[in-house]
């Protein structure tokens, strides 16, 4: 039995955790929240240190030091992140359901999350690009 199907979150090692990650890349979009209703809105912005073609962070190790508000995904911290795609393999193992066919894990290539159509590969733009001031102009339906 797989690893992620027989280990709770917090009882797996670092690589076994690291490898959950599908290479999405979504949880590097810019998010806008609203103030009055908390809603959060995905935008089709991401990260300056996002590498876009392989979906991967170019600063991963310093990511936290770099940038203030990157993300910091652990097993405690990931009942507060219900805006993560219901695709994502963090999620999908903290809710008790399986990896995707194309989760790296099972497919045994990081290629088949961008051929099925789940990351953000060629369809986002970076943060360099972009006036903080026109973020709402990214506005965009990622789906669950």
């Amino acid at each position: 039995m797989p690893f992620w199907k027989r280990k709770r979150l917090d009882e797996m090692t670092r690589d076994e955790w690291e490898s959950l990650c599908d290479g999405c890349a979504r949880c590097c979009l810019i998010k806008l929240q609203d103030v009055e209703t908390d809603e959060i809105q995905h935008t089709r912005v991401v990260c300056r240190f996002l590498d876009q073609g392989r979906c991967r962070c170019t600063v991963y190790p310093r990511r936290h030091e770099l940038v203030s508000d990157c993300l910091r995904l652990t097993p405690e911290s990931l009942a507060t992140f219900d805006w993560l795609p219901e695709t994502c393999g963090y999620r999908r193992v903290a809710e008790g359901k399986d990896l995707e066919w194309w989760h790296p894990l099972l497919s045994g290539s990081k290629e088949t999350v961008h051929e099925a159509g789940i990351s953000v590969r060629g369809r986002v733009v970076s943060e360099d690009h972009v006036h903080p001031d026109g973020l709402d102009e990214h506005v965009i339906d990622w789906g669950r």
